[in-house]
């Protein structure tokens, strides 16, 4: 089956598989892409899908494409990635599909198994990422930091890198937000610093603490505090 062939193949089984209702409430949480290109597939069902169609003979075709027409596309894309069981190869894809992620949703959903297994090579290759000037490429680097990093493989060194981000992008700095909420709720004193020395920009700052705060990881005696280090802007 030619190119077009399997592209429209896919487009017409992500139609079946369309829930209208979940399409209108899924397209107000992701407005960097335009309600047209939103089908509404349900990601449990979207994932079941992909695990089916990704033995098929087509998925590699299908993975050549980049620039893809419908969010659910890039959808199974990432998730056609998150299948790749060697390490080099699934590298290989990334880097091959990163730039042309343009939503939150389908940046932070690609999470490949055999990450765990390469984790020492996997580091350099998060700051690459973290260093691009693609905005979903910045926000996965640190999402996999702080997906992979923040416990036995945690490094105070991490928490220096992702405060040396330089970004006005709303979606990197939610991502570092994110970051440091988490890094206190598993390396409480370790992280602290970076609020209490005002290492990170204001907004990020009071994002960061806000999250903290809505965690049901963080000590009553820990929150108490935190809201103590809010910023004024």
């Amino acid at each position: 089956m030619n190119r077009n062939k399997i592209i429209e193949s896919v487009q017409g089984r992500l139609f079946e598989l369309q829930d209208p209702e979940y399409r209108d409430f899924h397209a107000k949480l992701i407005p960097t892409v335009d309600k047209d290109r939103i089908i509404g597939v349900r990601t449990p069902v979207l994932r079941k899908f992909a695990k089916e169609y990704g033995k098929s003979e087509d998925a590699g075709e299908f993975m050549k494409v980049l620039l893809h027409d419908y969010y659910e596309e890039n959808n199974l894309h990432a998730f056609l990635i998150e299948g790749i069981r060697d390490y080099e190869e699934c590298i290989r894809a990334l880097d091959a599909f990163l730039p042309y992620v343009d939503n939150w949703a389908t940046c932070d959903m690609m999470a490949p198994k055999i990450f765990k297994k390469h984790l020492a090579k996997l580091e350099p290759k998060i700051e690459e990422w973290m260093a691009s000037e693609h905005v979903y490429t910045v926000r996965y680097g640190i999402g996999m930091l702080m997906r992979y990093y923040l416990d036995e493989e945690f490094e105070t060194e991490y928490l220096e890198k992702v405060a040396a981000v330089e970004s006005e992008e709303y979606y990197v700095k939610m991502m570092t937000a994110w970051y440091f909420a988490t890094a206190l709720a598993k390396q409480y004193e370790k992280t602290l610093p970076f609020l209490t020395e005002g290492r990170l920009e204001k907004w990020t700052h009071n994002k960061a603490v806000q999250k903290a705060v809505e965690s049901n990881r963080i000590t009553a005696e820990q929150k108490k505090y935190l809201r103590t280090l809010k910023r004024k802007i």
